[in-house]
């Protein structure tokens, strides 16, 4: 699908902020009909959502329906799964029943609408214990489902939780999930937004903390977040030129029928040219966005 650094939220009632929101460097926007509509205002964003997604962008389009056990779910979906969407957030996902049925309903309007069969991306939202506990489960459900989202609002208030500035209570759920996408060969995960818009300084550890665990992503609330989220995720030009040293260096050293060298004092065996060469393909990926 791309290239996920950056999520970034905007609500599906406001068309100008929406357009707005296409512009500002994320690599994906998602269109809130959730938590960011109202009421009242749910039924009739529906169509702003059509109506934004097909005007044009260089980023891609998501919207974020209502949960499955919501009365506004399958009205989300019938109305919004039209040309030009790229992919559906699913939050507060507990069960892979909820997810079979958001496939099953995704493809059946793919279908109806002359859309290639399972182009819509589906991406869950994990927002309670019980999402976590059938992770495994939910991941298993369907190729259309490429990674999940973890969110931490939702997730603190079901376990009782304080969400603190360190997010240490989050460590083992979120390690919880990086590992369970890696089983089930899912992309990495996407990580919960970060509420204290007044802290960018937390904001960056957070992020650059959440890289370490194995995410890709992060979900962004605010425009400001968006270059501090891609710089983070981003490889250096230093990195960059290091891994091609090891790479390069391996092959060398292969091709003379060595599999394991040192280079500048550092022991290289297959793992860390492994290591190098995802993240030169995450360099070459990036960097096609700039294009």
């Amino acid at each position: 699908m791309g290239t996920f650094r950056t999520f970034l939220f905007a609500p599906a009632n406001h068309p100008r902020r929406t357009e707005k929101a296409f512009t500002l460097g994320a690599d994906a926007v998602i269109l809130d009909l959730e938590d960011a509509c109202a009421v009242s205002e749910k039924i009739p964003s529906r169509a702003k959502v059509v109506e934004a997604m097909r005007l044009p962008r260089t980023c891609l389009g998501y919207v974020r329906v209502n949960p499955m056990s919501t009365i506004y779910a399958y009205g989300d979906l019938q109305e919004t799964i039209q040309a030009g969407l790229d992919g559906v957030v699913l939050p507060k996902v507990e069960t892979a029943a909820e997810a079979q049925t958001a496939d099953w309903l995704i493809t059946q309007l793919e279908r109806e609408r002359g859309l290639e069969l399972g182009s819509v991306d589906l991406m869950p939202i994990i927002e309670t214990a019980l999402g976590v506990a059938n992770l495994a489960s939910i991941l298993a459900t369907t190729d259309r489902i490429k990674r999940v989202a973890f969110g931490a609002g939702d997730f603190t208030l079901d376990l009782g939780l304080r969400w603190s500035r360190s997010e240490l209570e989050l460590l083992t759920y979120r390690n919880q999930i990086a590992l369970l996408s890696r089983a089930a060969g899912k992309e990495p995960p996407i990580d919960t937004v970060w509420v204290d818009l007044k802290d960018a300084e937390g904001f960056e550890q957070s992020t650059l903390h959440i890289k370490d665990l194995g995410y890709q992503g992060k979900m962004c609330i605010h425009p400001d977040q968006i270059a501090v989220a891609n710089r983070c995720f981003t490889p250096t030009p230093e990195q960059v030129a290091r891994a091609q040293r090891v790479v390069d260096a391996f092959a060398a050293a292969e091709a003379a029928g060595s599999s394991s060298i040192q280079l500048d004092g550092q022991f290289i065996d297959y793992p860390i040219v492994y290591a190098a060469q995802r993240m030169l393909a995450i360099h070459e990926k990036i960097a096609k966005l700039a294009v």
